[in-house]
C-alpha cells in the first residue's frame, strides 16, 4: 500500500485556463492561483478572460458592489 498517491490531472471534461502559460488546459494541471475554471468545454475556457472581464464590468456598475456606499470612499 502507497503511503502517498500520487496527484492526478484533473477530471477529463473539466477544462481550465492558465493565466501562467496562456492556454486552455484539461483538468487542473497548474495551481489554482493560476488558473480560471472549470468550463464545460475547451472553447468556454478559451474566452475565460473575456467572461471575467465582463462580470467585473457587471459588478462595478452594480450598486450592491459599489465600497463607496452613502458615506463616501472607504477609507
Amino acid at each position: 500500500m502507497a503511503l502517498f498517491k500520487k496527484k492526478t490531472a484533473g477530471k477529463p471534461g473539466e477544462w481550465y485556463y492558465c493565466l501562467e502559460h496562456g492556454r486552455v488546459e484539461e483538468g487542473p494541471q497548474c495551481k489554482a492561483a493560476n488558473r480560471l475554471g472549470p468550463y464545460a468545454t475547451p472553447e468556454e475556457a478559451a474566452r475565460a478572460i473575456e467572461t471575467a472581464e465582463a462580470r467585473n464590468e457587471k459588478w462595478d456598475e452594480d450598486g450592491r458592489w459599489n465600497d463607496e456606499g452613502k458615506d463616501g470612499p472607504a477609507r
